[in-house]
């Protein structure tokens, strides 16, 4: 992630914690039950009495439950710290802010490198496909041990607003509004094709082992390989050109094979430390869930959603080319078409995909008027929707 942010608050939540939540069983989208599964999630600010503030921040494909905030003792903001607390986007002293870490994640959630309680050992690929679905059914979950009826909104960027839509489709009577950011109905073969490449990386490191390398070397060098990939993918050409254009290093080995274009020490430094904090494995079960995902299912979007009462919020960016704005038109086009009330805005950005972790002060003025609008009937009529 571009650590050049557009910063428009300091107003921190502060000191948070982490929490988990476990359950039993999960039956998923293939039928099977899995179990028991354990949730690491955040939550920033206070449910009122009423239950009616709570809003679910869903996280993209490297992303955990730590949005917003620091640890006790680390330096370690929240992956969308600047969106999240007091007079920000999703301002702490009106709603309550929920994020999990997803099923099938490596920060806390159940996962491939979860300990299986019939072996002892950690799943790796005993670990069940997932889909989308299944990730969003056990965040409602965790919702319900919450005591949270309906939310007030549901938010995420990228694979996040995968999740939102997949609220969409299959809650829509729980939610009341939905806010997909730089997201798709489903994913186009380039979309795939990129993902595809990442997973062929770790697969054909040595140290994969088809999966069971927990107890020796990891498979470093494909995960970070993947990565490299992945973050390419995530800015523009012109976001690459500003940060880095043709600069040189003078690494002191000139015509070797050594980082010596800026941009390559970058991306090498990206690969790098994603490896400390991300499991291959979970890498490999995330994209695949991604790629799999249809909200349509298989039907016209719009047929999905007809009956829909949700209110929907869509973001995409003009510099965004892996998931470009076309298919952020693509939804608003079906959620018109069922006559769902929906706003749609482009943001003229040149941080490419990166730009919903970027564009603090555009998002934060859409986010702000649209929350308000949506939390106004209940503030000030008392009626939570039907």
């Amino acid at each position: 992630m571009n650590k050049e942010r557009k910063v428009i608050q300091n107003n921190s939540v502060g000191i948070v914690k982490g929490r988990t939540f476990t359950f039993d069983s999960l039956k998923l989208e293939n039928g099977e039950r899995f179990g028991p599964v354990t949730l690491a999630y955040e939550t920033y600010g206070i449910l009122n009495k009423d239950k009616s503030n709570a809003i679910l921040i869903t996280h993209a494909l490297s992303g955990d439950a730590h949005a917003a905030g620091v640890h006790e003792g680390k330096d370690d903001p929240g992956w969308w710290d600047e969106f999240i607390g007091p007079a920000k986007a999703f301002d702490t002293d009106k709603y309550f802010v929920i994020c999990s870490n997803i099923l099938g994640g490596c920060k806390g959630s159940t996962g491939p490198s979860s300990i299986n309680p019939k072996t002892a050992k950690a799943y790796a690929l005993d670990f069940p496909l997932i889909t989308i679905n299944d990730i969003v059914n056990a965040q409602k979950h965790l919702i319900d041990y919450l005591g949270i009826d309906k939310l007030l909104a549901v938010v995420g960027g990228s694979m996040g607003g995968q999740q939102v839509l997949s609220w969409l489709v299959n809650y829509p009577q729980n939610i009341l509004s939905a806010v997909p950011i730089a997201t798709t109905i489903k994913h186009s073969p380039q979309q795939i094709a990129f993902n595809e490449v990442g997973r062929q990386a770790i697969m054909a490191d040595s140290h994969w082992k088809s999966g069971n390398y927990y107890e020796g070397p990891l498979p470093s060098k494909g995960l970070a390989v993947a990565r490299m990939i992945g973050h390419i993918t995530y800015m523009s050409d012109k976001s690459m050109a500003e940060k880095f254009g043709r600069a040189k290093k003078d690494t002191g080995e000139p015509f070797k094979f050594t980082a010596d274009f800026e941009v390559e020490g970058y991306l090498r430094y990206r690969g790098d430390n994603f490896v400390k904090r991300f499991d291959a494995n979970s890498y490999l079960y995330i994209t695949k869930a991604m790629d799999n995902f249809d909200a349509s299912r298989g039907e016209r979007f719009e047929e999905v959603l007809q009956g829909t009462k949700v209110k929907v919020l869509v973001i995409s960016f003009k510099s965004d080319w892996l998931y470009p704005a076309y298919q952020s038109k693509e939804i608003v086009k079906a959620c018109k078409l069922a006559g769902v009330e929906t706003t749609y805005c482009e943001i003229d950005s040149t941080y490419g995909h990166d730009a919903f972790l970027l564009e603090v002060e555009e998002e934060t003025h859409l986010l702000k008027h649209f929350l308000k609008k949506i939390f106004y009937a209940y503030e000030v009529t008392g009626d939570y929707g039907a």
